[in-house]
């Protein structure tokens, strides 16, 4: 019998993608830590006025989602068929999360958001060229 799926060199970049979740997923992780540990307000003078935020819920937003970034990442390598779709939707929360972040790190945080898009890229489109029989 042959096989009617062709392999492509996208395989690879599914390969990337989960070493991207991975390291997203450590990033997010030391990020919620710092968050949670550290000072529990953050502020900004502007022109008009002080704005305070309580980054706590914040930082335990950034440990869970940190933590699940590195499990799929992990269960990506293994060509499972849920992680596929368990990824896309988490780096899509990441990507959304780190919106909240733009004021605050604008480079850091268009780096991310860049680097989810493509993992969901080369996931939703080559997705299938990993998966496990």
């Amino acid at each position: 019998m042959s096989d009617s799926r062709a392999v492509t060199g996208w395989v690879g970049w599914i390969g990337f993608a989960g070493i991207i979740l991975i390291l997203n997923g450590i990033f997010s992780a030391v990020q919620g830590t710092v968050a949670v540990v550290g000072p529990n307000s953050y502020y900004v003078v502007t022109g008009d006025g002080l704005f305070l935020f309580d980054v706590a819920g914040w930082g335990w937003w950034n440990i869970i989602i940190g933590l699940l970034l590195i499990f799929t990442g992990i269960a990506l390598f293994v060509g499972a068929t849920w992680a596929r779709v368990i990824a896309i939707i988490f780096a899509s929360l990441s990507a959304i999360g780190q919106l909240f972040l733009v004021p605050a790190q604008p480079w850091w945080s268009i780096l991310v958001i860049a680097l989810n898009i493509l993992v969901i890229y080369a996931i939703s489109a080559h997705g299938r060229e990993v998966k496990m029989d």
